[in-house]
């Protein structure tokens, strides 16, 4: 007998896949089209730069090292965080929780893939002229973001089920 997965759950796969089709897309465009690497630093909008930077470490450059066992260990816990993930949001009862548990898995997937296939993860927002210390990615502002809606959800159903 097959389970089915609920309209939240189904929200969090369709995220999840538009969240890795943008940051992928993104990032192929500014390294292979645009080539962010060749140009240094280039206006975005106002005080946002695109300045490109390989971030060995997890999200917002935090936990740099530069061993090799460091890329394998963050991709299997990428991996293992986007697979929980996805078998969470399956049975998830609210709206608000699959919109979380979507940017979060698509997230961690995108920043998976490029872990994978390059070593490092590619951040390009540069918002350092607003005081804000890290340069990042599409994939990094959906955990973000998933973060905060997942700590929104906990905070607006206290004590419900949190699948």
């Amino acid at each position: 007998m097959r389970a089915s997965v609920t309209r939240p759950g189904s929200v969090a796969y369709l995220l999840a896949a538009v969240v890795v089709a943008a940051d992928q897309a993104t990032k192929f465009w500014l390294g292979s089209v645009y080539h962010l690497g060749e140009r240094g630093v280039a206006p975005l909008l106002g005080p946002i730069r695109l300045h490109l930077i390989w971030n060995q470490g997890v999200s917002f450059g935090f936990f740099q090292d530069y061993a090799s066992w460091t890329r394998w260990a963050l991709a299997s816990f990428s991996l293992a965080v986007a697979i929980g993930l996805a078998f969470w949001a399956r049975h998830a009862k609210r709206t608000l929780l699959g919109i979380a548990a979507g940017l979060l898995m698509g997230g961690a997937l995108g920043n998976l893939i490029d872990r994978l296939r390059d070593g490092a993860v590619m951040d390009f927002i540069d918002a350092t002229r607003l005081h804000f210390p890290w340069v990042f990615n599409i994939a990094d502002s959906a955990i973000t973001v998933g973060v905060i809606l997942l700590l929104l959800d906990s905070a607006v159903a206290p004590g419900e089920d949190r699948r």
